[in-house]
């Protein structure tokens, strides 16, 4: 097991394959962006680029193996916590490959670090555009307030031990993995009070989905300050809409979007081609 504590008490798992130039990749997963949620998408990471290159995965830290405090999501904090693993793999710089809110998080990576990142692939980056509104990301939290309002704690708590899986069964919240896997943590969540508990998962879900920010993670405006190469390949659902992809690639100076249809919607390799292209 490879893990680092963080000042916060956070405790991040992560796990390196291969050598050559690393790859930071950050999965989908919204809350809960984790190892496991590359099995959920076209390309893994490792099974894709490890024979070339240095593949750095990680949970972040409500998800898989990662534990974190009873506090509000901060990208900030989500950042730092990147950063700190690639710290503690020995990695001054990176490609970042991100899916879904993973997208979010590299762009925050591409904004606040550039010196760490030598280039960006983004796979259904996770945003707002016209055809969804703030309501299609603030759902799976209406559903984890409205069990704690009509059972209280002890219903959060009973669904994280039947499913831990936050985008599977909201009702546990996003710690539901640690609700489930230790005694002491459901204690002191027990203890928070109904209305506590309620107020702090309205604070997460702000800090996740900020209002009405295209990407969530940086501002409309830090979009344009962009200067890394990125290659984004755009989405086709409420959460990942083509307009997002289509947003990143106007604003960001340096990025350019796959052409689905002209290439049959078979991005791996002009990805793999990408980042060879852009390797020290």
């Amino acid at each position: 097991m490879t893990q680092l504590t963080r000042p916060d008490g956070a405790v991040i798992y992560y796990e390196v394959s291969g050598s050559g130039h690393p790859i930071l990749a950050l999965a989908s997963g919204g809350a809960v962006s984790g190892i496991e949620r590359w099995q959920c998408e076209p390309i893994h990471p490792v099974d894709a680029f490890g024979d070339d290159f240095m593949v750095i995965v990680m949970d972040q830290r409500y998800a898989g193996q990662s534990r974190a405090p009873l506090t509000p999501f901060s990208h900030d904090e989500v950042l730092g916590d990147q950063l700190a693993v690639m710290d503690a793999a020995g990695v001054a710089n990176a490609h970042v490959f991100g899916a879904g809110i993973g997208c979010s998080h590299a762009l925050r990576l591409l904004y606040e670090a550039p010196a760490r990142i030598t280039s960006a692939v983004l796979l259904d980056p996770v945003g707002l555009d016209s055809s969804n509104t703030m309501d299609t990301f603030y759902n799976l939290f209406r559903e984890t307030i409205r069990v704690a309002r009509a059972d209280g704690l002890s219903g959060v708590v009973a669904a994280a031990m039947d499913n831990p899986s936050f985008i599977a069964n909201p009702a546990g919240g996003p710690w539901a993995q640690r609700l489930h896997d230790e005694p002491g943590f459901r204690d002191t969540v027990l203890s928070l009070g109904r209305e506590t508990y309620i107020a702090l998962i309205v604070d997460f879900r702000d800090g996740l989905w900020p209002w009405q920010q295209t990407c969530f993670s940086i501002n409309d405006v830090s979009l344009t300050r962009i200067k890394r190469p990125i290659l984004v390949v755009p989405g086709n659902d409420q959460f990942h809409p083509a307009g997002v992809a289509q947003r990143i690639c106007t604003d960001a100076p340096n990025a350019q979007l796959f052409d689905v249809e002209a290439c049959s919607g078979e991005p791996l390799e002009a990805i793999a081609r990408f980042f060879a292209e852009h390797t020290p």
